[in-house]
């Protein structure tokens, strides 16, 4: 017996080209500190396991204006040696290094005044990894205007945003436009991803008055952040990312953590 498609459970099915791609998957990374940086670690560790599987693999453009300075040691990943240089060169240079990749550092802002080369800022997923309100919805801005005009090879297709607060923290993951989904009698197939800026507009608005003035030593940053917040979100964030490319299947598409309790609590796609 048929189950009734109203029955059946949502599921997001990728498309075969993030899957069996022809050339690597492009990726912009915004935003290079606590999380950013983690996340950045988790992307070359995937790109090599990807290519292992006969995957094309990724390719990473990271955005990031800001510089290392003392408070980013220990909490974030950067040593004394790279004390003063761009925090997107530092972390691009070593994964390069490691990894034996050709990753790409912009030492730019994210936004609509720095960002105006359309095959720059065009990426089939784009991972954010800011801590105001205000870049997010810029960001959100930028990719709706490419989703509507650009019609290139790496046309945005994904967005996932990271954020937190000192012990909690989301992960979210959007579509910007419709993504064509097979038939299926198995499940219900589900073509959009809500923007997070659209869905959780209570929840930005919340953590909009969260202090972001930069700290002035390690002390200080670890009374705004716990110290592993930023690796934990970065890990399951991108467990969900690698279950994007090697099952091509949804359930979730995304989760809210709470690392004081040790819980998480999936983001069903419905």
């Amino acid at each position: 017996m048929k189950t009734k498609k109203k029955d059946r459970p949502a599921v997001h099915i990728v498309q075969k080209e993030l899957l069996q791609p022809y050339n690597p998957v492009t990726i912009n990374l915004i935003g290079a500190g606590g999380t950013g940086g983690q996340v950045l670690t988790a992307l070359a560790r995937m790109n090599h396991a990807l290519n292992a599987l006969g995957h094309a693999g990724l390719f990473v453009r990271v955005f990031d204006h800001d510089t290392v300075d003392a408070a980013n040691l220990g909490r974030q990943l950067f040593t004394t040696a790279e004390l003063g240089l761009h925090k997107s060169v530092a972390l691009i240079n070593r994964i390069n290094r490691f990894f034996g990749t050709n990753w790409k550092a912009e030492t730019t802002r994210y936004d609509k005044a720095s960002v105006k080369d359309r095959d720059l800022a065009s990426a089939t997923i784009t991972i954010s990894c800011v801590d105001t309100v205000a870049a997010r919805y810029e960001i959100a801005d930028i990719l709706k205007q490419l989703a509507a005009q650009y019609a290139g090879r790496n046309r945005v297709r994904y967005w996932m945003d990271f954020g937190n607060s000192r012990s909690s923290g989301q992960v979210i993951l959007s579509t910007l436009e419709k993504i064509k989904q097979p038939a299926s009698e198995l499940y219900r197939p589900v073509e959009t991803l809500p923007l997070v800026t659209d869905e959780f507009k209570e929840l930005l608005s919340a953590s909009e008055q969260a202090d972001h003035t930069p700290s002035c030593s390690l002390a200080e940053a670890l009374t705004k952040q716990d110290l592993f917040i930023n690796s934990a979100l970065a890990n399951c964030g991108a467990s969900l990312l690698w279950q994007l490319f090697r099952e091509g299947l949804l359930f979730n598409r995304g989760f809210f953590l709470n690392l004081r309790e040790f819980r998480t609590q999936p983001l069903k796609i419905t």
